[in-house]
């Protein structure tokens, strides 16, 4: 089990995978390199944030084998080739950081 401290208090516990789960960040990230099929996908997936500069959809997601199953048959069925895929899930710094930030501080966060 894990503690993260925040001023002298308990600001979460729990294992990694817990912690990791409490906060967002998690995506996939779809690179391409036909121009065509950047435009299409960013059209069609409206929850993406698209780089127009380096040909990049970021899709939030948990990246469990459902998520990306679901994304893999939404790409086979409407013909789009995407030239990479890969996940990104939050790491520990990303939680310390999120639930340190002053920003991002609350009496609800606090556990």
């Amino acid at each position: 089990r894990i503690a993260v401290l925040n001023d002298g208090r308990i600001a979460a516990e729990g294992t990694a995978e817990e912690l990791k789960r409490l906060i967002p960040g998690g995506h996939v990230r779809l690179r391409f390199t036909d121009p065509a099929a950047y435009r299409f996908a960013a059209l069609a997936v409206r929850e993406a944030t698209g780089d127009d500069e380096a040909l990049t959809l970021q899709i939030p997601s948990g990246g469990s084998q459902r998520e990306l199953r679901s994304i893999l048959d939404w790409l086979d069925a409407a013909e789009i080739e995407a030239d990479e895929l890969t996940v990104h899930t939050p790491d520990l710094d990303d939680v310390f950081f999120a639930l340190t930030d002053p920003a991002n501080r609350s009496e609800e966060n606090v556990r």
